[in-house]
């Protein structure tokens, strides 16, 4: 009887001690389990710490894309800019190629060049050709008691040059040369009054008298002289005092001669007998204004150096800023490629 119960409370504690046992060995191993899983899941304070750095590399790579953007703009700004300056440059080189500037310098002389005086008298007869010096005209004396003539002086008929019909008869005499004397050419006509409905006499001056002498054309020559020279008139019953200047231009590849002149008028006080005055009577004098031979050039203000500096320096703008917008889509590129690359990483 007693071993019954002995055998029976041993199995009874050999039972209990089991699983007791086996409890505590399937308690533990779930109590593992969980903190293996708790040791897995990341605190609150570790998820925030994560999206704060995440935070901040999306601020940053944020930041340099918009950096590059800028400066991708800025190079497209200075690129225009640039171009614009390149055809600018163009335009200035070639308006100042065609169109010169006109410089104006003066030179002094001792002497002139004998220039040719042409008179047109047409019924007026030459009645005196005489030079004075030292702006000394001397006063009219009778017709009949005039002095000879001490200029040189050519006689030439020729046609119009615009007209073939109209046939011309000109008187050129030799003009005036030493300014520094004040030397003067001085002219008398006398043309009846009734022949002419105006009492004018027409005149031209050319470059040199010597050039009509060297002529073997004379005709010819005048010809021309009336196409590229101005004509002038003076009046009967004035004494018309003609003060000349002298302008050469030169242009492109030419060269040309202009007289340019200041007149005096003066009424001629006719005091001839009544039987006398059925003529009227013209009196012209010729002198140089001033010892000074005004040049007129065309300066081409355009410099090819200049433009061609200007046009290599922005050249290499436009090269330069095309490598550095190069060089900023590459390094935009690349951070775009590292972000991916780390948004991979922290999803992994």
């Amino acid at each position: 009887m007693l071993r019954r119960d002995a055998s029976r409370s041993y199995q009874e504690f050999n039972g209990e001690d089991c699983a007791g046992a086996l409890g505590s060995y399937q308690n533990n191993d779930v109590s593992e389990v969980e903190q293996d899983q708790a040791s897995c899941d990341p605190s609150p304070d570790e998820n925030v710490v994560d999206n704060n750095l995440m935070t901040i590399g999306f601020n940053k790579a944020c930041v340099k894309n918009v950096f590059t953007v800028i400066l991708v703009l800025i190079y497209l700004l200075l690129t225009t800019v640039a171009v614009f300056l390149a055809y600018q440059t163009i335009s200035d080189f070639m308006e100042k190629l065609n169109h010169p500037v006109m410089s104006v310098s003066y030179k002094e002389v001792e002497k002139f060049a004998a220039p040719g005086i042409a008179l047109y008298p047409g019924k007026a007869q030459l009645l005196s050709c005489m030079h004075h010096y030292h702006d000394n005209v001397p006063p009219l004396v009778a017709l009949d008691r005039l002095k000879g003539r001490n200029c040189i002086k050519e006689e030439v008929i020729f046609h119009g040059p615009y007209s073939n019909q109209t046939q011309k008869q000109a008187i050129v005499v030799r003009g005036p040369t030493d300014v520094r004397n004040r030397e003067l050419l001085f002219l008398q006509f006398s043309r009846n009054k009734t022949e002419e409905d105006f009492s004018a006499i027409s005149y031209m001056i050319f470059a040199k008298f010597s050039d009509l002498l060297e002529s073997s054309d004379k005709a010819a020559f005048m010809m021309d002289c009336e196409r590229n020279y101005s004509m002038w008139t003076f009046s009967g019953g004035f004494r018309t005092w003609v003060k000349m200047s002298l302008v050469r231009t030169t242009g492109r590849g030419n060269e040309s001669v202009e007289f340019r002149q200041e007149s005096n008028v003066v009424k001629y006080i006719d005091k001839r007998p009544p039987q006398e005055r059925a003529s009227e009577l013209f009196f012209a004098v010729f002198q140089w204004r001033d010892p000074f031979i005004q040049q007129v050039k065309d300066i081409v203000t355009a410099n090819p150096w200049n433009t061609i500096a200007i046009l290599c320096g922005v050249f290499m703008a436009l090269f330069k800023a095309a490598d550095f917008a190069k060089l900023s889509i590459k390094w935009m590129i690349k951070i775009r490629k590292r972000a991916k690359i780390r948004e991979l990483n922290q999803i992994s």
